[in-house]
């Protein structure tokens, strides 16, 4: 029998995550080996609600603060950055559900308790139309957590059966995101890469595939009218939710390294010295430094999602509440960057071993800080607001 919806909305996705923890920490070599979530982790995780988190409720989903999913998601990186990676990339994905036609939601996520969405980015793919729907033909790369999916989205440029591009009022090619299952797909195994190895990032190719009419749906859409959702959750952006996901897996991948360092720094001596790692005065002023840095930057984060998630609640996000969140989320991804970097340099010849979690999460990082969304040049949009400019970005 289904959770009454009173239940489902007090459901504590931090309180699951970090119930969670010690059994994704232990399956953290498995994930590794394997490059992908192993089944029995999946369940566990389904079992906790973990991949629910951020669906509307009417679909079975617990529809969460976008301040409590944060932090879950620092939860699930702090034991292990793939699991957390696939999650955060899914439970975003799902919220498109807020403009589907509720039948077809309803199919995707609540006839299916385990329902799960994935996606790559658009990459010039094309739907032709035709009776009934669209003929669906493309490549879509860095498809996170698609090995757990039942369903995949293909994002789209709309062409009509004359060849002729579809372009909206403003002269702009229109594009469409289409639903399929993903038994329709067929996937290049192309993910070896330095880190988040257990995301299965895979490509995947839809060749000749009739989507039907109702199973596409327009996820870029920011009008009230087309959302079918209107909780306050479903005002926000899939780059904005994206954006704050990216952050959060860096923000734990951090403090998990710095806690790490801190214990190690109590019981080594360093080849050729005499005293502790602990008693070197560099060490200690790195050590404060990064726990301050480390501190800021989370509650800049935590602080900003507080702040638009309570304006949400009676209204638009402002402007200013978006360039904000724009800021901290930037600000904390750049940040655990730098304290990851100290803390493996710090940590000395222990960090390369793979008997020790610092080279792994040292992967791990750098493989966080290459998403678009997680780069230094972010700062330009955000720059040129203050500067009196338009930020010209759809991240903001």
């Amino acid at each position: 029998m289904a959770a009454p919806m009173d239940d489902r909305a007090k459901v504590d996705c931090v309180a699951n995550a970090r119930a969670l923890a010690p059994v994704i920490a232990a399956a953290a070599p498995r994930i590794e080996a394997t490059r992908e979530l192993p089944p029995d982790l999946v369940d566990a995780l389904h079992e906790a609600r973990l991949w629910r988190m951020l669906l509307p409720r009417s679909y079975g989903g617990d529809e969460v603060s976008p301040v409590d999913y944060v932090q879950a998601i620092e939860e699930i990186a702090r034991a292990d950055a793939s699991t957390a990676w696939c999650i955060g990339q899914t439970s975003v994905c799902g919220t498109i559900s807020r403009n589907m036609k509720p039948e077809i939601a309803a199919e995707l996520f609540k006839k299916n308790p385990r329902g799960v969405l994935a996606w790559g980015p658009t990459n010039n793919a094309k739907a032709i139309a035709e009776n009934g729907g669209y003929r669906v033909n493309g490549v879509w790369p860095f498809a996170s957590g698609s090995k757990h999916a039942t369903w995949l989205a293909a994002h789209c440029f709309i062409y009509e059966a004359n060849g002729e591009q579809r372009r909206d009022t403003g002269g702009k090619p229109v594009q469409r995101t289409f639903v399929v299952p993903r038994e329709r797909a067929t996937f290049q195994d192309v993910w070896h890469v330095i880190g988040l190895k257990g995301t299965g990032s895979n490509t995947y190719t839809l060749a000749d595939v009739f989507v039907p009419e109702d199973y596409s749906v327009d996820y870029h859409a920011l009008d009230p009218a087309q959302r079918r959702e209107h909780g306050p959750l479903y005002k926000f952006t899939v780059y904005q939710l994206f954006g704050s996901s990216f952050p959060a897996i860096a923000l734990g991948i951090a403090r998990t390294m710095l806690d790490d360092f801190c214990a190690l720094a109590q019981g080594k001596t360093p080849q050729g010295q005499t005293a502790l790692l602990r008693d070197n005065a560099v060490v200690q002023s790195q050590v404060g430094v990064m726990q301050s840095q480390l501190a800021a930057a989370r509650s800049f984060f935590l602080d900003a999602w507080r702040d638009i998630w309570q304006g949400a609640q009676i209204g638009d996000p402002t402007l200013d509440q978006r360039i904000r969140l724009r800021m901290a989320s930037i600000n904390a991804s750049q940040s655990a960057r730098q304290v990851v970097e100290t803390t493996y340099l710090a940590a000395g010849a222990t960090a390369v071993f793979e008997s020790n979690r610092f080279e792994r999460r040292f992967r791990d990082m750098h493989a966080v800080s290459q998403q678009a969304q997680s780069q230094f040049s972010i700062y330009e949009a955000i720059g040129r607001h203050f500067l009196g400019m338009p930020a010209n970005s759809r991240l903001i």
